[in-house]
């Protein structure tokens, strides 16, 4: 998380920092990446990058947390268009990441995040929930949801029923990229396990 003197700046020079660091990790993965060439790109003293972050790595989960407020908010958008359906919402999502997304740094930075995934990375995209959110959005999202559609007994599970979705469309990001997938094929596949979430793995009796 940034320190106090990060926000005290203005917002021009916060986006500079941010779109500095979101070219560094869009060219390379975290481990590689380097404090320098984010400071060169965004004209700021070393001394200063310090009084902002305790280091590269508080930088960027930061930025792994922004991204996933935005496809929460996203998230909601497709929830309301599609009735409180999370499995219809979830499937937007997805197909927007791989259709829609237009910034090259911003699909870069996720497409080295899913390479180099860490479990940090992973709690960060799966869990909408974490206490650290925004709880307006939260309480949002928990209003929009179709519960007759879900087999729930009572609203804490509705949680559980959205990371598993989101569990299953990180699952398939890392595959699309591990394994190369265009996006026709990555669709696929998570059409196909998202139809197997939804009506089950096992027949009915």
């Amino acid at each position: 998380m940034p320190k106090r003197t990060f926000f005290n700046l203005s917002d021009e020079k916060r986006r500079s920092l941010l779109k500095a660091a979101e070219r560094e990790f869009s060219r390379v993965p975290l481990a590689k990446a380097s404090v320098s060439n984010i400071i060169k790109m965004a004209g700021i003293p070393r001394g200063s990058f310090y009084q902002y972050f305790e280091n590269i790595e508080d930088l960027y989960y930061y930025l792994v947390d922004i991204e996933t407020e935005k496809r929460k908010i996203l998230f909601i958008k497709f929830l309301k268009k599609h009735n409180g359906d999370i499995i219809q919402a979830a499937t937007d999502l997805y197909k927007n990441f791989l259709e829609e997304l237009p910034d090259e740094n911003e699909r870069n930075f996720f497409k080295l995040a899913m390479l180099n995934v860490t479990h940090r990375v992973e709690t960060s995209f799966t869990k909408f929930f974490n206490g650290q959110m925004n709880l307006k959005s939260d309480n949002e999202i928990i209003k929009l949801v179709d519960k007759e559609l879900l087999n729930i007994t009572n609203e804490n599970e509705i949680f559980h029923c959205i990371n598993i979705v989101t569990s299953v469309a990180l699952r398939n990001f890392i595959e699309k990229f591990t394994k190369k997938l265009s996006d026709e094929e990555a669709l696929k596949n998570f059409y196909i396990d998202i139809k197997l979430l939804k009506y089950g793995l096992y027949k009915r009796r």
